[in-house]
């Protein structure tokens, strides 16, 4: 007679989640605690949900990879020729106007990136936000890889168009890695704003390009710093005014003017996507619940 030992089955256990109508910044800590444990953990779900966005992107479109830059190209274009044709004044540039205002577009696009991800990320996820608990960090970071992605393959591009013009970057280069992720961060850091609001009213979204359209016509973007006058004065309050002139200079060899106001401002960027990473912890049960109803 053979005896067999039989074991019972494992039991699964799931983590117990108690929600109570009592603020969570009462214990601040806890908080912290479990926003960063929410961030590291939702690191792989944000790899997965990029994998498949950016598989998605460029698979459906028949031009692929081409849209990653066609339309900062399309921006240069016509900027070329409203200078060319002397309908706009354009002031002297250090740098070829071309390449000056194919530079600015460029790194505009990859700001606009970071603007748009959070919101577009969260709009996309609605239907998994009221069915799924997950790290709503997941979608944070699954836009930060993204804008990344596609912030690469514009600065691939923009280095082979540099060397076409005979410019080197220099040493610059081991430098412009904390521009890129600036510009990635604070067009996160306006996104991470928004989206909130862009969640419960579609017209945010909308309302978006027009005005951030507004806002590259007081960066150096496609126009040179104005020198004297209340456009100098607005060109310097701008706090992308440091980023893009810092990240551009890099690029393209020069020494940079702002660098002390372009790590002032990016200090300021850290504090900021801390203070609204709070309120988008605190904001998401509430805009889903909302949207639910």
């Amino acid at each position: 007679m053979t005896l067999h030992e039989t074991r019972a089955p494992a039991i699964k256990t799931f983590q117990e989640v108690i929600y109570t109508p009592e603020s969570q910044l009462r214990q601040p800590l806890k908080l912290l605690k479990t926003m960063f444990k929410d961030l590291y953990t939702g690191r792989e779900l944000a790899w997965r949900l990029t994998v498949r966005d950016i598989s998605a992107q460029y698979r459906q479109a028949f031009l692929g990879i081409v849209w990653a830059f066609i339309l900062p190209l399309a921006n240069t274009v016509a900027w070329i020729f409203l200078n060319s044709t002397g309908i706009v004044q354009v002031g002297e540039t250090a740098l070829p106007y071309p390449l000056y205002v194919f530079t600015g577009s460029m790194l505009w696009a990859i700001f606009m990136d970071g603007v748009n991800a959070p919101l577009l990320k969260a709009t996309v996820a609605k239907p998994m936000l009221a069915k799924i608990n997950f790290p709503r960090e997941a979608l944070i970071l699954s836009g930060i890889y993204e804008t990344i992605f596609n912030g690469l393959i514009k600065i691939i591009l923009l280095l082979l168009v540099l060397a076409l013009y005979g410019i080197s970057p220099g040493i610059g280069l081991l430098y412009f890695p904390i521009a890129f992720i600036s510009l990635v961060l604070a067009g996160t850091l306006i996104g991470l704003i928004l989206t909130p609001f862009g969640l419960l009213y579609s017209d945010i979204g909308k309302a978006v390009p027009i005005l951030m359209q507004f806002y590259m016509f007081i960066t150096p973007v496609v126009f040179p710093m104005p020198e004297t006058g209340w456009a100098a004065k607005l060109f310097q309050l701008n706090p992308m005014t440091p980023i893009i002139l810092t990240a551009r200079d890099w690029l393209t060899g020069y020494s940079p003017g702002y660098l002390n106001y372009f790590f002032s401002v990016n200090l300021l960027v850290l504090l900021f996507l801390f203070v609204f990473w709070v309120v988008y912890k605190l904001a998401m049960p509430i805009m889903i619940e909302r949207m639910s109803a």
